[in-house]
């Protein structure tokens, strides 16, 4: 079966009948019922057979005016794994008053059908974590996170060191590439929103424990290098923290609150001899 616009959508179940339009339209082309119905059944028995074809289509939901020339009848669509779905049928006339002809016949989903959903290219469905060991994840050529080597990438160090040596990698990070990834990481889960960063006694950007990352992003993101943290070996915020922090002392004093030590050992005394 074939699918395609036309015109409006009507009617959103298959018993569901539809308002017809106000627009003038050529009358015999909206009593065309009959004709229209004929075509429906011709396009349904290309599919199911003559004998199955009369019961697929059902009643007639109303019209749609194409044009001065044109209108489209829908019939609601009687099938297995099509509910909510039409029958859409054109029936056009010469100069608006010639002999009903048909020019189209689709079968069309309405406001309550079941679809496909938009198709996504892979590149956008593919999520963090969906690679494993001897995946392959090539990017395209034209991707605006990357710039050829040979052109400045807008990192002061890795433009210095390209011109020094005469080298460089084949692609290097974007202006654009560099937000996204600044933008990603501050507001992910080792950013200053994230809540073991709430409640830090301090920020990573004041740990000796964060190593800075080099180039543009070096005020802004490190590396984790505490090996009790969660976040060891990791890219962290300077705005992060944990309470691994460097500056974090042991408390002095015994351990145990000095109302754990008072207890009462339920024994009444009285004075003896009294």
């Amino acid at each position: 079966m074939s699918t395609g616009e036309v015109g409006v959508e009507v009617g959103g179940s298959g018993d569901e009948r539809a308002d017809t339009p106000q627009d003038p339209a050529p009358s015999h082309l909206s009593e065309a019922v009959d004709e229209a119905r004929a075509a429906a059944v011709e396009e349904a028995a290309d599919e199911l057979g003559a004998a199955a074809a009369a019961a697929a289509v059902g009643v007639h939901l109303g019209t749609t005016v194409e044009d001065d020339g044109s209108v489209t009848h829908s019939f609601a669509a009687h099938l297995p794994g099509y509910r909510g779905w039409r029958w859409a049928v054109t029936v056009a006339a010469a100069d608006g008053s010639g002999p009903v002809t048909v020019s189209e016949s689709v079968l069309l989903p309405g406001s309550t059908a079941l679809v496909a959903p938009d198709w996504v290219p892979w590149d956008q469905r593919v999520q963090p974590g969906d690679l494993r060991p001897g995946d392959l994840l090539p990017t395209p050529p034209d991707d605006p996170r990357l710039v050829p080597g040979y052109v400045d990438s807008g990192d002061p160090a890795v433009d210095a060191l390209a011109r020094e040596v005469g080298l460089g990698r084949e692609r290097v990070l974007s202006f654009e590439g560099r937000v996204a990834a600044a933008e990603r990481w501050q507001d992910g889960e080792r950013g200053p929103a994230a809540d073991l960063a709430r409640s830090a006694p301090a920020s990573c950007g004041t740990c000796g424990f964060l190593v800075p990352l080099a180039g543009s992003l070096q005020g802004v993101f490190g590396v984790c290098a505490n090996g009790s943290s969660p976040a060891d070996a990791q890219v962290v915020a300077v705005g992060f923290g944990c309470g691994a922090h460097s500056s974090v002392a042991e408390p002095s004093g015994s351990p145990v609150h000095v109302s754990a030590l008072v207890y009462d050992d339920g024994i009444d005394l009285e004075p003896v001899g009294s």
